[in-house]
């Protein structure tokens, strides 16, 4: 009780500290979710749902990755009578054909600089290679 002069001003610098995040947030602009384009059709014919591709599509990538190039499974997936073999340039890129477009929004808005793209041709460099051969 002694030490009013210090305790007050320390207990209103530590309630600022630690609201800063909610006040930060409130006056800022943040920027929106982006929405990346979808190839005709939509949702309809990709071989999930757009929210569970949102929130899972780096798993599917992977599960097919590890089946065609480990286990040497690379059977075609099968979704409402459509058939898509698996893979990253057979079947996502055939529909969605830009990855400017459809990819790079949503990377770039996350921070993600997927390895990918290491390996695989975007569907533009494909297309290029694919004249030259």
């Amino acid at each position: 009780m002694y030490n009013k002069g210090t305790i007050i001003p320390g207990l209103a610098i530590f309630v600022l500290f630690v609201t800063f995040p909610l006040w930060f947030n409130a006056f800022s602009t943040a920027s929106t979710v982006p929405k990346p384009e979808l190839p005709p059709g939509g949702e309809k014919e990709c071989v999930a749902s757009s929210a569970e591709m949102r929130a899972s599509h780096m798993v599917l990538l992977n599960e097919w990755r590890d089946g065609v190039l480990r286990d040497g499974k690379r059977e075609s997936v099968t979704v409402d009578g459509k058939k898509y073999r698996k893979g990253l340039q057979m079947a996502c890129m055939q529909c969605h054909t830009s990855k400017e477009k459809f990819c790079d929004t949503c990377h770039e808005y996350a921070s993600v600089d997927p390895y990918c793209w290491d390996c695989h041709l975007t569907p533009e460099v494909a297309a290029i290679k694919k004249e030259t051969l």
